[in-house]
C-alpha cells in the first residue's frame, strides 16, 4: 500500500491483525545502527484525509500490539476500551499499536534474522525508549499520520508516551501517562537487573546465541516471577493466597526441595504455584533476548537525558494536554513519581487516582476507571 493511501481496517485484513512496515536503517542513541528495521503493528478504524484522527496506544514490557479483538479471535489486553462505540471509538478514530523496538512480536529484535542469515542474538545492540519512539515516528510517516489525537500508555507504555510528547511535541496533541514516571529510578533499575541476570545465568543462555539449541526458559521464568511480584500488591497477595498450600501439596513435606515437572518444587504454597503459572505463560510466548533488550531499554528511560532538568525537558510539551494517572497501591511506580512528573509539566496538571488494591497491574485490570478518565479529557466529543 503506498504511504499516501488511507490506512483502514477495512483494507485487506481486518483490525486486530498484525501488520508490518519496513522503516529503513535506524541510527541508535547509544551509537551504531540497525541496518534495516521492520516495525510490527495493529490498527483499527480509518485514517482521515488530514491524518489527524489517529490514536497511538503503547504496550507495557511484555505486552503486545493486540489491544482489542477487532476481527481476530482473541480478546485484547485493553478489551472494552477500543472498538466501535467504545471510549476510543474506531468509527471515529484510527487506532495504532506498535510493537516495541527489540521485541519479539514482529518488530526487529534479537531473534530477527541479520544480513548474514543468522539471528542477531548477542549482536543485537542496546536500544532505548527514545530509539523506539523515533522508529514509531517513521511508522507514523509511512501511514500518513500528521499528528496524534492522543498517545496513551501504561507502565513502559507510559514511558514511551511521555517520550513521544517530549521528542515530537508538534505531533502529539494529547498524552496519557499511566502508572509510569519521568525516569527509571534506582530501585526500578535494581529490580530489572535481577531479572536480566536471571536470564543471563541460565545455563542455556549461551551468551545470547541459543537459537539453534535449548532456550533459557528457566531464567526467563525466574525473571517473570521477580517482575510479577512487583506488579501485584502485598495486600492483594495476602488476601488472595495468604499462607494456604497448593491443593494436594504440603509445604512442610520432607521432600520440599525435590524438583518436579516444569522446574518448580514439590510442596508449594498457593502463591508459589501462582508465580509458577505466570512464568509458564510468559515462557510460552516470549523470547528471552527480547526480554533483556526491552528491560534494558526501560532501564535507560530518562526524559531529561541531554535536555537539562526535568522542568526544562518538559517545557517542550507546553502545547500538549496531559493525563497523568497513578494506581493507589502501585509499589513499582509509586504515586509520588506521578506527582513529581505532573508538578514539572507546564500548566496545572493534576494526578488522577486509579483506586485499586491490585498493585501496578491496576492500570490493566481497572479498564473502566481508565476509560472514564480518557472519555472525560480526551474523547468527550
Amino acid at each position: 500500500m503506498p504511504a499516501s493511501a488511507p490506512w483502514s481496517a477495512a483494507v485487506g485484513q481486518g483490525g486486530g491483525v498484525l501488520r508490518s512496515v519496513d522503516i529503513g536503517a535506524l541510527e541508535l542513541e547509544a551509537g551504531g545502527e540497525l541496518p534495516t528495521v521492520t516495525l510490527a503493528f495493529e490498527c483499527w478504524g480509518v485514517l482521515n484525509a488530514a491524518g489527524t484522527n489517529a490514536v497511538l496506544i503503547q504496550h507495557a514490557l511484555t505486552g503486545s500490539t493486540h489491544v482489542s479483538r477487532g476481527d481476530s479471535e482473541e480478546d485484547g489486553w485493553w478489551e472494552g476500551l477500543v472498538g466501535p462505540g467504545e471510549v476510543i471509538d474506531t468509527d471515529k478514530y484510527f487506532v495504532v499499536a506498535a510493537n516495541m523496538l527489540g521485541g519479539c512480536y514482529g518488530t526487529t529484535g534479537p531473534s530477527s534474522i541479520a544480513a548474514d542469515g543468522a539471528p542477531y542474538g548477542s549482536r543485537f545492540p542496546l536500544v532505548t525508549i527514545r530509539d523506539s519512539v523515533v522508529a514509531e515516528a517513521r511508522l507514523a510517516d509511512r501511514l500518513g499520520i500528521t499528528s496524534w489525537h492522543a498517545v496513551i500508555g501504561g507502565s513502559m507504555g507510559g514511558a514511551r508516551a511521555l517520550e513521544w510528547a517530549v521528542t515530537f511535541p508538534e505531533r502529539v496533541r494529547r498524552c496519557a501517562v499511566v502508572a509510569s514516571c519521568a525516569a527509571s529510578t534506582a530501585e526500578q533499575i535494581a529490580f530489572s537487573q535481577a531479572q536480566v541476570l536471571a536470564i543471563r545465568q541460565d545455563p542455556h543462555f549461551a551468551g545470547g546465541d541459543y537459537y539453534d539449541g535449548a532456550a533459557p526458559t528457566s531464567g526467563l521464568g525466574l525473571a517473570r516471577r521477580i517482575a510479577h511480584i512487583t506488579y501485584r500488591s502485598e495486600t492483594e497477595m495476602e488476601q488472595r493466597f495468604g499462607r494456604a498450600a497448593q491443593d494436594g501439596e504440603n509445604p512442610l513435606h520432607h521432600g520440599r526441595l525435590r524438583p518436579v515437572v516444569g522446574g518448580s518444587f514439590a510442596g508449594r504454597y498457593q502463591v508459589e504455584s501462582y508465580l509458577d503459572h505466570q512464568a509458564r505463560k510468559l515462557v510460552s510466548r516470549f523470547d528471552a533476548n527480547s526480554y533483556i533488550a526491552i528491560t534494558e531499554a526501560l532501564m535507560s528511560h530518562d526524559v531529561t537525558r541531554g535536555r537539562g532538568t526535568l522542568t526544562q525537558a518538559l517545557t517542550r510539551t507546553e502545547g500538549v494536554q496531559f493525563i497523568v494517572a497513578a494506581v493507589s497501591s502501585d509499589r513499582l511506580y509509586f504515586p509520588s513519581q506521578s506527582q513529581e512528573l505532573a508538578a514539572a509539566l507546564p500548566g496545572d496538571v493534576k494526578v488522577h487516582n486509579i483506586d485499586s488494591a491490585i498493585g501496578h497491574d491496576g492500570f490493566l485490570t481497572e479498564v473502566g476507571t481508565v476509560g472514564d478518565l480518557l472519555r472525560e479529557f480526551f474523547f468527550a466529543q
